[in-house]
């Protein structure tokens, strides 16, 4: 009998799934991983398109990531978010700056979604600051411990602290794609018709990013 994955906390506190490439979310890779940083569909994808990068140091976001490794990480959020937007029309990115994790290893996700912030944060504009540049998680993270990042096209926000919940982006999204059900990533692993749609979107997208970039 095949043994149930354990998705307890405690367990992915112990054994991060995104220090290990044999865990599940590594299951739909787009190219080879850079010596930093791999490139993925998202095993747990919302809507197609649905893609991460994700650093092999175990770094809680963005805001911990060296001057170095930011560097290297910005040529590949620039062509993930081109891949994305270019194929599928539109791009949003989200990270979970510590604060929302519920896998406690930085992953920066990247998926289509045409809508304003609002559909994101109904609470109000006032919810939210704008966000200059990427580098500003640096001094977010350092000085406040985390952060909820998010941006939709070429606008970028951070969200009141106070607001922070498990899934917080991934909820969200899902609610304004219309997808409810796949917020809950724990959960929808439990049902084989949600995952065998995720599995034929992530196939669909892989394919899409081997033929935009002409790989073989």
């Amino acid at each position: 009998m095949q043994t149930k994955p354990d998705f307890s906390e405690e367990n992915i506190r112990k054994n991060c799934p995104h220090c290990d490439p044999s865990s599940h979310a590594f299951e739909y890779p787009l190219e080879p991983p850079t010596e930093d940083f791999y490139l993925l569909c998202d095993s747990n994808s919302i809507v197609e398109g649905h893609l991460l990068i994700i650093p092999r140091q175990h770094l809680s976001g963005i805001g911990e990531f060296s001057e170095e490794l930011l560097e290297k990480f910005m040529p590949l959020h620039e062509k993930t978010s081109k891949f994305v937007k270019d194929q599928y029309g539109s791009v949003a990115v989200f990270e979970h700056g510590k604060l929302g994790q519920t896998v406690f290893h930085s992953h920066i996700h990247y998926l289509p979604f045409t809508g304003s912030p609002t559909d994101i944060i109904p609470e109000g504009a006032g919810k939210l600051r704008p966000l200059a540049k990427l580098e500003d998680l640096q001094d977010m993270y350092n000085r406040d411990g985390g952060y909820l990042f998010f941006s939709i096209g070429d606008d970028m926000w951070t969200v009141d602290p106070g607001l922070a919940a498990p899934r917080f982006f991934r909820d969200r999204f899902a609610k304004a794609l219309g997808v409810p059900e796949r917020g809950n990533w724990k959960a929808m692993r439990e049902d084989p018709a949600i995952m065998q749609t995720v599995a034929d979107m992530c196939r669909a997208a892989q394919e899409k990013w081997r033929s935009y970039f002409h790989l073989s």
